[in-house]
């Protein structure tokens, strides 16, 4: 018989779980910009998460103070560089308010379609990313592809490629260009024909399924607490869209087509879902839009201004479902040409610190999936 030996391992103090602190951040690649994450790990499990914000921190706000109502449209447009002409559209609509302003129907329809175009740009961005960082690199080519689709036509209208700039207090720049209509329904169309991809190698992908469902929940009660909305709100079941709630612009008229889409997990899943069948809504929208302009006489697009653009003195909150979420302005009014202040309610800034309820008790190799299912971009928090 072999002999055998036996070792003796003492067990100290040294065994005993220790807290350690760990910052990803602020320069991390599965950031959407600059973000610093403070976690508290027990082993490899995050025991305290706390979102540190600030590094892009531009001072929006108080620049609004110093320009006219002309120019603030420019800086109000970057906050959020994936949905600029929803950004846009929360000053104007804010001072048309106070100006008691009735917008032309044609701009009203335009605004709904560039806006819903917009939010194809915007989601088609994180069904590509968010793949990516869990490992997918093959959607964001697709997501790109496409986004190149709608980006022509809302280059082509406006001028910009990210930074619109269309918007005006009174309705938008100019009217469309000659034949851009039928060029955006074959973009909308061709978007639309090849969607499916997302649901073949995402949706459809084990790996990626094994990565986000049941990962990260947020449960309704954390939505309300902490402010969250757009689809993250909607994939916990939080049945809340500003469009079909509170109608903007033309949504009012297109309620049969708009479908407010909810989950009830709550899950890293249930929000990437949320998304992709959003992108195909906004599709349909930008469609029932187009007809509509078809339909619809020739006529203004804007409304003529003065020279010199003075709300009156007052105060007034406008706010719309952007794509991530919802976006407000509160303006007050002094009766000058700028406005004495521009607060703004951004999406991001709220949906960012439930990160402090869903990264605890949950492993540090699904923070980069509960991270990135967030949708956010980090301008949208610091503004």
């Amino acid at each position: 018989m072999t002999p055998t030996t036996e070792t003796m391992v003492g067990i100290g103090g040294a065994a005993e779980s220790t807290d350690m602190v760990l910052n990803i951040g602020p320069q991390h690649p599965s950031t959407h910009g600059v973000l610093r994450l403070r976690l508290v790990l027990d082993g490899e499990r995050i025991q305290h998460a706390e979102p540190v914000i600030g590094y892009m921190h531009r001072g929006a706000e108080k620049l609004f103070e110093a320009r006219d109502y002309r120019q603030i449209i420019m800086l109000a447009n970057r906050h959020d560089w994936l949905s600029a002409f929803s950004n846009e559209l929360g000053v104007v609509l804010g001072v048309e308010r106070m100006l008691g302003m009735e917008v032309p129907p044609r701009a009203v329809w335009t605004r709904t379609l560039l806006a819903e175009l917009n939010r194809v740009l915007n989601h088609l961005m994180f069904l590509g990313s968010y793949p990516l960082e869990l490992g997918g690199i093959t959607p964001i080519f697709y997501a790109f592809s496409e986004r190149e689709e709608i980006q022509h036509v809302m280059e082509e209208v406006s001028g910009g490629r990210m930074h619109y700039m269309f918007n005006r207090v009174g309705g938008l720049k100019e009217d469309l260009p000659a034949g851009w209509a039928t060029r955006a329904r074959a973009a909308v169309s061709g978007v639309r024909s090849r969607m499916g991809r997302f649901d073949d190698l995402v949706l459809g992908n084990e790996i990626f399924r094994g990565r986000t469902r049941g990962v990260g929940v947020l449960s309704p009660e954390a939505v309300h607490g902490y402010g969250v909305s757009g689809p993250i709100a909607r994939a916990s079941g939080v049945d809340f869209d500003l469009r079909r709630d509170e109608p903007y612009l033309a949504y009012g008229e297109l309620q049969d087509t708009l479908k407010v889409v909810t989950r009830q997990e709550g899950d890293c899943l249930a929000r990437f879902e949320c998304l992709l069948e959003q992108t195909y809504n906004a599709l349909d929208l930008a469609d029932a839009c187009l007809d509509r302009l078809a339909e619809l006489p020739p006529g203004p697009i804007n409304q003529r201004l003065p020279k010199v653009l003075k709300a009156p003195e007052g105060h007034t909150y406008a706010w719309t479902e952007n794509p991530l979420g919802i976006n407000g302005y509160y303006l007050v009014s002094k009766g000058e040409k700028t406005p004495y202040r521009l607060k703004l309610r951004s999406a991001s800034y709220n949906n960012i610190q439930a990160l402090t309820e869903l990264l605890p008790g949950t492993l540090v190799s699904d923070m980069v999936a509960i991270l990135g299912s967030l949708f956010f971009v980090v301008g949208d928090i610091d503004k």
